[in-house]
């Protein structure tokens, strides 16, 4: 066990039968009660992004033994049966949605699937979950000229703020895909942290502007998040990015000025 370590978990759609592409993200509803009862179980305390806020900002320590849920999109089971057995459990979480896909007229690189709508997200944050932007489109962030990548964060933090009436201070990357470059330009926009995926643990000392987690695909077990809650199966950030992954990233970028900008998925 690892008492160093913070648990970020990262969930996408809560659902039996989901879409194809987003199958492999998905839990089942058996699965993920499973999983916030081993979170209670655990003794750790659940805590939202801002907490972890404070803590890396230097304004007030984490309570002992934290752990975050997270949910990326804004999938129609997020306001409904997800909110309620997190209440019921009362497990505080964050929710990053994509606005281009929940909001009217609003357009996305997000495939179809049942979305929840703005409107909603008020409903969220009375059920206890904090809401944060998961940027307009869904586009592979660091692929973007500045003048998308700057209307990405800014105009869904502006279509949040509006909705919700308060400000908007986090954000996660699509898909985790961040560079110094989107780093710099979300602290620019107005963010104090911003989640990436990296499915790795976090620390009390990790960046504020690459926030590791914990992505929860359909195979993981019990077992898996059990272990996880502990510290252990999972390398602990903060850590440098490897040649794979720069190498990756430029080949995206290379495709992006091929053929614009592309969903990150």
């Amino acid at each position: 066990m690892n008492p160093a370590a913070v648990p970020v978990f990262l969930y996408h759609a809560v659902m039996d039968d989901p879409p194809d592409w987003i199958a492999e993200f998905t839990v089942t509803p058996r699965q993920f009660a499973a999983h916030l009862d081993a979170v209670v179980d655990s003794g750790r305390t659940p805590v939202t992004i801002s907490a972890l806020a404070g803590h890396l900002a230097g304004r007030a320590p984490l309570p002992p033994r934290p752990v975050l849920l997270t949910f990326d999109d804004g999938f129609a089971d997020l306001p409904g049966p997800t909110a309620d057995a997190l209440a019921a459990r009362g497990l505080p979480a964050t929710a990053y949605l994509t606005t281009g896909a929940v909001a009217p007229g609003g357009r996305s690189f997000l495939p179809p699937a049942p979305m929840m709508t703005l409107d909603r997200a008020v409903r969220l944050e009375r059920s206890g979950m904090e809401i944060g932007s998961h940027t307009v489109t869904h586009a592979q962030l660091d692929t973007l000229t500045p003048r998308r990548l700057r209307a990405e964060l800014v105009d869904s933090k502006a279509v949040l703020e509006d909705a919700l009436g308060h400000s908007v201070p986090h954000l996660a990357y699509p898909h985790g895909y961040n560079s110094p470059r989107v780093r710099a330009m979300a602290a620019r926009a107005g963010y104090e942290t911003a989640t990436a995926v990296r499915h790795a643990l976090s620390s009390g000392r990790d960046e504020r502007y690459r926030i590791a987690r914990l992505i929860v695909r359909r195979g993981h077990t019990v077992a898996d998040v059990e272990a996880w809650l502990a510290g252990d199966g999972a390398r602990i950030a903060p850590y440098r990015d490897g040649a794979r992954t720069l190498a990756w990233r430029w080949y995206r970028r290379g495709l992006a000025a091929l053929s614009g900008p592309r969903f990150a998925g």
